[in-house]
């Protein structure tokens, strides 16, 4: 199976629907996502909570059946797809202020965040991905080092295997921050990125587009 991920930044047209259907995927990871997003054949679960007017922090779209999860934090939305738990989740950055957050430094927003996420999901059976805004090797430039380490203490705990590690964000000499994470038993088939644009090489989002080829098994 295809999974991907992609910050549509809150943009929606045709041409971003050309694009994710180019990718061939299974399930989609979107964040930021305009409440008129639709994918022809994917059903859909958005975010309760909004970044703004008509933009959910997060859905998860599949082909096959989902079963829609509360939101195990305001900026994750998770649904149960093929007896897996799959969750797609903005953490914070350093910009982000206090909603849905709370007080304190980036590390502190993202440790936070993380604590209450995880509490909300079952153990095991868990894809996990989202604009991390956190690149998780190389210069730090969205997040903080000591939310990078959080992560990877979740990401250890859990037993995933975070595909998309080394990819390059769309900013020269950057890793990127958009990201999947896979049990550590799947079969990683490939990862690619894609360049977020449009025929006309206008840019789609300034977020580029992440996919993996797997077998979750």
């Amino acid at each position: 199976m295809r999974v991907g991920t992609w910050n549509l930044e809150g943009r929606w047209s045709e041409a971003h629907l050309e694009l994710l259907a180019a990718q061939e995927c299974d399930v989609w990871l979107l964040t930021e996502v305009r409440d008129d997003t639709s994918l022809p054949g994917f059903g859909s679960h958005f975010t309760v909570a909004r970044m703004g007017e008509r933009r959910h922090w997060a859905g998860v779209f599949s082909r096959s059946r989902i079963e829609p999860l509360p939101d195990p934090h305001p900026a994750s939305a998770a649904a149960v797809v093929m007896g897996w738990v799959w969750c797609n989740s903005v953490l914070p950055w350093r910009t982000c202020g206090t909603e849905p957050w709370g007080e304190g430094t980036t590390s502190e927003k993202t440790s936070r965040a993380l604590e209450q996420l995880m509490a909300g999901l079952t153990v095991g059976a868990l894809v996990w991905g989202g604009d991390w805004n956190h690149a998780m090797e190389g210069r730090e430039y969205a997040g903080s080092l000591a939310g990078r380490t959080a992560i990877r203490s979740v990401l250890a705990d859990r037993q995933l295997q975070l595909v998309t590690r080394g990819l390059p964000h769309c900013i020269p000499g950057l890793f990127t921050i958009d990201h999947i994470a896979v049990p550590k038993a799947a079969e990683i088939v490939g990862v690619t990125r894609v360049v977020a644009e449009g025929r006309r090489g206008d840019r789609l989002s300034d977020h580029d587009v992440y996919t993996s080829e797997l077998a979750l098994g």
